[in-house]
């Protein structure tokens, strides 16, 4: 890597040291949103599972880290960071286990099925869309962060499609999304998927919450079901035990449970 791309990066530790990520000095930057991603995807050891969008790798590569066993493909639209990404798994010894594609999220099926990624091949999917709508957010003017938080109308509904089309039958998508648009998670899943079960995230007790995490099943006919929140930190401001255990000590969230 010459000095310049160099300065550009930065190595940084998340789950409290376990994993450590090349991720550039200036736009997207990991943050909770991945590791409680990870935290809630119910794979088991010999399940192939797809990352969507997944930026330098870190949901993914914390749920390998987690996860002995299971094969993950990070799909990323950016070259860069898609590059960042295999590095990183090289990085965390996890390269046998965690491969990169260089795609877009709501690409076509032979795009996919190029890649290695064809119809009814993985049992789980995990995904963080751009969920910021640039009708109704300020778009960043970083090209790189506007790309991984903002997206149009019908961006999350093409992204649930690619993860219905690679799913087996009663195989699981995992997804966070802004809590106030819970309304257009269910209507994205409601054609092919059922089961679905809410965890709702509060940025600190007794707020309303900030983001809800999602787990669907493909084919089922199962109801609804809303778990009680994740409180990230209590009313003074101070991280709470649960959201620690996950954040930094790699538990798993309620939504594993399947």
């Amino acid at each position: 890597m010459s000095e310049r791309r160099a300065a550009e990066v930065t190595i940084d530790a998340v789950l409290g040291g376990r994993l450590r990520l090349a991720q550039p000095r200036r736009g997207h930057r990991v943050g909770h949103d991945a590791i409680l991603l990870a935290a809630s995807c119910p794979a088991r050891t010999g399940e192939r599972v797809i990352d969507l969008g997944a930026g330098v790798g870190a949901a993914g590569l914390a749920l390998a880290a987690r996860v002995d066993g299971v094969e993950v493909t990070l799909v990323e639209i950016d070259a860069d960071l898609a590059a960042l990404a295999a590095a990183n798994a090289e990085r965390n010894a996890l390269a046998e286990r965690v491969r990169v594609a260089v795609l877009d999220a709501a690409g076509p099926a032979r795009a996919f099925a190029a890649a290695g990624l064809g119809p009814e091949s993985v049992t789980r999917v995990l995904m963080n869309p751009p969920f910021n709508d640039p009708r109704r957010q300020r778009a960043s003017p970083d090209d790189r962060r506007r790309l991984a938080h903002s997206g149009t109308g019908g961006t999350l509904a093409a992204w649930v499609k690619t993860a219905a089309r690679c799913l087996l039958p009663r195989g699981t998508l995992v997804l966070i999304w802004r809590a106030d648009g819970l309304a257009d998670v269910l209507e994205a899943l409601s054609p092919a998927f059922g089961a679905v079960t809410v965890l709702p995230v509060h940025g600190r007790a007794n707020e309303a919450a900030i983001r809800v995490l999602v787990r669907a099943t493909k084919g089922s006919r199962a109801p609804l079901a809303l778990l009680p929140g994740l409180m990230l930190s209590d009313e003074a401001g101070h991280p709470t035990p649960e959201a620690e255990a996950v954040l930094r000590g790699a538990a798993i969230l309620p939504l594993t449970e399947i």
